[in-house]
């Protein structure tokens, strides 16, 4: 089954994040991908990025996520769309899945926050897998997936195939221009990805933002460990893998003893 990572660029607007989406969607379908994961917080953009702050009213959000559904039936692709959600007046950090038909199937939020993302989101409490044409799977957003392994655990533990990992690191204004994928100097991002798919004998698929000083790359990684693909850093585009979903046993997930560790 093939699957598509989108790397856009930063959003200068909703408007702006939509344009991407649309562009890299039509560009996963005719790649024959079913499904495309786009970074963390993608409509409006992350907290700090350069879009109207009218961009993250309750209403303009729902009617970007119409617009999404739209695009998902009319390229015939399931999305994996982060974004910023209001439920009950809280705002929530959440990836909503859309399928290939343009109906929602649900979201799932970011349960664990970074401590500076304390006064912005609520924390979810909640875990789920979704299902798309029989590849199952599970969504951990940004600091969860590489601080918390234990969500991606879980979902290995309940039958995923992978995870999608949508998250943001680094920026456009300073930093260090990243050159060699999981070079021994780089941040750490990029071996704590491999290792959720490592260490649970299943896909991980992480996707981040095409900036300028990106911290880490858009990747696929297998259940052994190795990188199916990664994208070039700093390139805005898609990177497409072909999974064969019978090697993402869980094997080493299903084995955990979670009865020896009570706290």
């Amino acid at each position: 089954m093939k699957i598509a990572i989108a790397s856009p660029p930063i959003p200068k607007s909703l408007n702006d994040g939509l344009f991407w989406l649309e562009k890299l969607a039509i560009e996963a379908a005719a790649q024959q991908a079913k499904i495309i994961c786009f970074p963390e917080s993608f409509l409006p953009g992350y907290p700090g990025m350069p879009y109207p702050s009218e961009d993250r009213e309750k209403t303009v959000l729902k009617e970007a996520l119409q617009k999404a559904c739209e695009i998902a039936s009319t390229q015939k692709i399931a999305l994996i769309l982060p974004m910023d959600w209001y439920e009950n007046d809280q705002l929530f950090n959440v990836a909503q899945v859309i399928s290939a038909e343009g109906k929602v199937l649900g979201y799932q939020t970011k349960n664990q926050l970074d401590p500076s993302e304390d006064e912005i989101w609520t924390a979810g409490t909640t875990r789920q897998l979704f299902e798309v044409n029989g590849l199952k799977f599970g969504i951990t957003i940004c600091h969860e997936g590489f601080r918390y392994p234990e969500s991606v655990r879980w979902a290995g533990q309940h039958g995923a195939h992978i995870v999608f990992h949508p998250h943001f690191s680094g920026g456009d204004e300073t930093g260090v221009e990243l050159t060699d994928f999981l070079h021994p100097k780089n941040p750490y991002y990029e071996k704590a990805m491999m290792m959720r798919a490592l260490e649970n004998t299943i896909y991980f698929a992480s996707s981040n933002y095409a900036s300028k000083y990106t911290e880490s790359a858009s990747a696929v990684f297998a259940p052994d460990g190795k990188c199916v693909v990664n994208e070039v850093y700093g390139r805005p585009g898609i990177i497409v893998a072909d999974l064969d979903l019978n090697l993402a046993t869980g094997l080493l997930a299903k084995r955990f003893k979670r009865e020896l560790y009570h706290v």
